[in-house]
C-alpha cells in the first residue's frame, strides 16, 4: 500500500481497498455483459434496447472510475485487468442470445446483483467508518436502482409480461377438438 496523508487508518483502508477492488470486477464484468447484450440484442425493440444498453454502460463505465480511483485514493492500486475480473467478478456469467425480452431478463437479473452487491458495500464501508467509500457506494446504487426500474418496465406490460400460466392459458394454446 502506498503512503498518503489520508487520516483513515492503515487498517481500514487495506478493508476498503479489498473491498473496492472486489466491486470494481463486478462494475468492470458488469460494463462487459452490458455491451453483449447491446450488440447482440435482436427483435422489434432492437432501437430502444440497443440504445439503452448503451446508455448504461455509459454509467457503468462511471461507476468503474469512483471505484478504481476510490481504491488508489486510499493507497491502494486499482486491479482491473480482463484476467483479475474474470477470477474475482461474483456475477454471473451472461447467458442471452436471443431477442429483445431474453436480454431484457439477463440485463435486469445483472442490474439486480450489481445493485445487491453495492448496498452491501455500503454497509461494509459505513460500518468501517469510511463514509466516502459508503457514499460512492450509494450514488452507484441509486444509478443501479434507475437503470434496473427502466429495463424492468420493458418486462412489465404487454407481451413480455411475466405471469404464471393458468389452466385456461394452456387451453388457449392448446384447445381441445
Amino acid at each position: 500500500m502506498y503512503e498518503t496523508h489520508n487520516d483513515l487508518s492503515e487498517s481500514i483502508r487495506s478493508r476498503m481497498i479489498e473491498l473496492l477492488n472486489a466491486r470494481l470486477a463486478d462494475a468492470i464484468d458488469l460494463r462487459l455483459q452490458l455491451k453483449v447484450a447491446h450488440w447482440n440484442v435482436k427483435g422489434p425493440q432492437f432501437i430502444a434496447l440497443h440504445k439503452m444498453f448503451d446508455e448504461i454502460v455509459e454509467d457503468a463505465d462511471e461507476y468503474v472510475d469512483l471505484i478504481a480511483e476510490r481504491a488508489v485514493q486510499l493507497g491502494g492500486i486499482a486491479d482491473g485487468t480482463a484476467r483479475q475480473v474474470a477470477e474475482r467478478s461474483s456475477l454471473d456469467e451472461y447467458s442471452a442470445t436471443g431477442g429483445g425480452r431474453e436480454h431484457v431478463h439477463a440485463v435486469a437479473d445483472v442490474l439486480a446483483a450489481f445493485g445487491r452487491s453495492a448496498r452491501e458495500a455500503i454497509e461494509v464501508a459505513a460500518a468501517a467508518n469510511d463514509q466516502d467509500t459508503s457514499d460512492i457506494f450509494t450514488e452507484i446504487s441509486r444509478g443501479t436502482d434507475k437503470w434496473l426500474w427502466m429495463v424492468e418496465a420493458h418486462g412489465q406490460a404487454g407481451e413480455w409480461t411475466h405471469r404464471p400460466a393458468t389452466a385456461e392459458d394452456e387451453t388457449e394454446r392448446h384447445p381441445r377438438h
